[in-house]
This record gives structure tokens, C-alpha cells and sequence, in this order.
């Protein structure tokens, strides 16, 4: 189940914790354009992020409805309410694989979400943060994402029934590798990345 993909990247996943470009942003000393060039990638991301929920989606009819009614209501989710927030401040893959795949775009926003919300709180009144800081931590520390992703994880649970030893060991490779891009998604922004010159 998807718990198990979970706990394969868990120690990853606790280095992304205390990723300096997030606890900065709980610190308010996150500079602005680093924020800026983060929220340009996520707008760019996203668009690419709804087409392969979209693609999941309609793979998923006949299959289970129930799935792909929710895997576009992800969608539009993942262009217009992740993509409002930024404003305002495949050849055919198995079905399951693409699951995974995206699994820790909703997962891991979650729990950094949360991770960095305790740090707000334990910080208290003695930090100033720009309000569009506090908005991305209200937004994926929130109930209405964590409800959100929790459906996401149920139907990645229901890909995962019936699977053979392979596919979960494959779902479980894409799983970590996307944890790994998350992370260093963050690690772009916070180094302001840009393409090398050539010629």
C-alpha cells in the first residue's frame, strides 16, 4: 500500500523536512526572489502536474469511475486553487506507476505543510513573514488539501491491490524518485538556478 512507499523514502523525506528554503520561509528570512522563482517553477510544474492527473484519469474510467472522477477534480484542483495561490501573492503508462509517480507532489506538500506550520507556531509573534509565506503554509497545512490528498492515497492504495511484487517495487522506485525532485525542486529555488550558458 502506499504507507510502504512512504516509509522507503522516510528518511528522505525527514532531511526535506528541515529543507533550509522552507524553514527560511517559516523564518521570514526566505528572500523574496527566491520566492518568486519558486512560485514561477511550481506555475510552470502545475500545468504539467493537472495534464498527468487528467491522463490518469481517463485511464481510469471503466476501470473505476469513483478514481477518475477524483483524479479530475485533482486536476482542476492542481490548476486553478495551487495555481490561484500563486497569482494571487506519457506514452501510455500503467495506470499504478503514474500514481506513484505523482503521489509525493500531494504528500509531501502535506507533511511539510504541517512540519512547517509547528515551526510557525513554535516561533510564535517573533518572526515577521511576508502574508504570502503564511499563505502557502495555510494552504498545504490545511484541511481541505490534507483531504484531498488522503483520497489520493486511497486510490494509489486501490492500484496497489492485486499488484504483483513487481509493480509495487516499481511504483516504490518512482515514489522515491519524485521525493528526490521534490526536494531538490526546493533546493533550486534556494540556489535561484538557472541553465548553464553554452557557446
Amino acid at each position: 500500500m502506499a504507507q510502504s512507499f512512504w516509509d522507503a523514502a522516510a528518511s528522505l523525506i525527514s532531511v526535506t523536512e528541515g529543507h533550509p528554503f522552507l524553514v527560511s520561509m517559516v523564518k521570514g528570512t526566505l528572500k523574496p526572489e527566491n520566492f518568486k522563482y519558486y512560485t514561477i517553477q511550481d506555475s510552470l510544474y502545475l500545468s504539467d502536474f493537472a495534464d498527468c492527473l487528467k491522463l490518469l484519469g481517463d485511464k481510469m474510467a471503466g476501470l473505476n469511475d469513483e478514481h477518475s472522477i477524483s483524479l479530475h477534480r485533482f486536476a482542476v484542483a492542481a490548476e486553478e486553487d495551487e495555481k490561484t495561490l500563486h497569482r494571487n501573492f506519457f506514452k501510455r503508462t500503467h495506470a499504478p506507476h503514474g500514481l506513484a509517480v505523482l503521489l509525493p507532489c500531494f504528500w509531501v506538500y502535506m507533511h511539510v505543510g504541517k512540519c512547517m506550520l509547528k515551526l510557525r507556531d513554535d516561533l510564535g509573534d517573533s518572526v515577521e513573514r511576508p502574508p504570502e509565506f503564511d499563505a502557502w503554509i495555510d494552504m498545504y497545512a490545511g484541511d481541505d488539501f490534507e483531504s484531498m490528498v488522503k483520497d489520493y492515497i486511497a486510490i494509489v492504495d486501490d492500484a496497489t491491490i492485486g499488484a504483483d511484487a513487481e509493480t509495487r517495487k516499481r511504483m516504490e522506485e518512482h515514489f522515491i524518485m519524485s521525493c528526490k525532485l521534490e526536494h531538490l525542486f526546493w533546493d533550486q529555488a534556494s540556489d535561484l538556478m538557472r541553465w548553464p550558458e553554452f557557446g
